[in-house]
């Protein structure tokens, strides 16, 4: 992401969780005036009059690289915005940040292309941790920058980051009313994460009515911090059944694991399963953002019991993903990548992949392959832009 932002000579919009980095790498790129709207002063200044953007970008002499941080504080500036883009006279070039999709959509400004490009930045990829990396620390304490290369205070950072983020400022922003159902929601979806969802029976668990816990699965995902897959969806008329409903994931690991309590102390053997897939899936995700190809990612399962973890569909390709941390892998485990290929028919390439915690290439009768998980992650790397 860092070198598409640098490469290109159009505004950027950049979008992201918390802590990713976003302010870094803009800063990065030495602009010659900007206003960071974290600050609680310049803030409350803006909010008081939107004007003050505008007199303070036009008292600039010549064209300069403007940076607008946590632009979303403070939605109506992005309609300021967008006039002085269209202002040719002086030609200033924009960057701003942002990390809640939810409140720039309430703004109301019409981001239209040609204005303005938006681009995703996610937590760090494992080729971006480099020799940093490690698999057990990425399981426990997830893959948000200052955490994962942190050895020695990510821990405490991590608990700050749910419960001062997710728990407080989120409820605080008035995105969030009722605060007791809150809280028992983001246990819950923590727990649930990675699940397929079953909105009657967690509401029924949680005792929040049903529209209302949709909406706070909403506000998860307007504010970068959970990944929906939808159910894949066969495009070939079929008389098997396929299952409708999602799967969520929170956006990281490490903060599903800190608002359950359990950031402090390594996977035990029996969490490390759906962890590693949660995790694999997630690095799917964020690699795709990067690639900015917009690429589908959807999980596949039949009322028979058939499932694929992860489906990934690409302009000219569809893979199916088994995801699995130990290091065998069977012939049955590709079971449920033959009944997607039987969805798909012709349509479509397809590739069927068990990504796994092996060393080797293993080749099935039926055409799948096993292949270690960083090869798999290094396929789809390839493919960014």
């Amino acid at each position: 992401m860092e070198a598409f932002v640098r490469s290109t000579r159009q505004n950027v919009l950049l979008i992201g969780p918390r802590q990713v980095g976003k302010s870094t790498l803009l800063k990065g790129l030495n602009p010659d005036w900007s206003v960071n709207l974290a600050d609680e002063t310049r803030f409350l200044a803006y909010a008081r009059d939107p004007g003050l953007l505008r007199r303070e970008i036009e008292s600039l002499q010549r064209p300069s690289l403007v940076f607008v941080d946590e632009v979303q504080r403070v939605p109506r500036l992005l309609n300021t915005l967008q006039a002085l883009m269209d202002d040719l006279s002086v030609r200033h070039r924009y960057l701003l940040s942002g990390s809640s999709a939810r409140k720039l959509k309430v703004g109301g400004a019409n981001l239209l292309p040609g204005r303005l490009v938006v681009a995703h930045l996610p937590p760090l990829t494992v080729f971006e941790a480099g020799d940093a990396f490690d698999l057990g620390r990425a399981l426990q304490v997830g893959m948000l920058p200052g955490i994962h290369l942190d050895s020695e205070g990510g821990g405490d950072l991590l608990g700050t980051y749910a419960d001062t983020y997710l728990r407080e400022e989120i409820r605080g922003e008035a995105m969030v009313r009722e605060i007791g159902q809150y809280a028992r929601f983001l246990d819950v979806v923590a727990l649930a994460s990675g699940q397929w969802l079953n909105y009657s029976k967690l509401s029924s668990d949680t005792e929040i009515p049903k529209e209302t816990f949709r909406r706070f699965v909403d506000i998860l995902e307007d504010t970068l911090l959970a990944v929906r897959l939808t159910a894949f969806q066969p495009r070939l008329k079929t008389s098997r059944r396929v299952g409708q409903r999602d799967r969520l994931l929170l956006f990281d690991v490490g903060v599903r694991n800190a608002l359950l309590g359990l950031h402090r102390r390594a996977p035990t053997p029996d969490q490390i399963g759906p962890l590693f897939e949660q995790w694999f899936i997630l690095q799917v995700h964020y690699l795709g953002q990067i690639a900015r190809q917009g690429w589908k990612l959807s999980s596949y399962r039949t009322e028979g019991g058939a499932e694929v973890d992860l489906v990934v569909e690409t302009d000219d390709e569809l893979f199916g993903i088994e995801i699995k941390s130990g290091r065998n892998v069977v012939a049955s485990d590709t079971r449920g990548l033959d009944s997607l290929g039987e969805m798909i028919g012709r349509t479509k390439r397809y590739t069927r992949l068990v990504a796994y915690g092996g060393a080797t290439r293993q080749k099935f009768p039926n055409g799948a392959e096993a292949w270690p998980w960083r090869e798999v992650l290094e396929r789809f790397r390839s493919r960014e832009r």
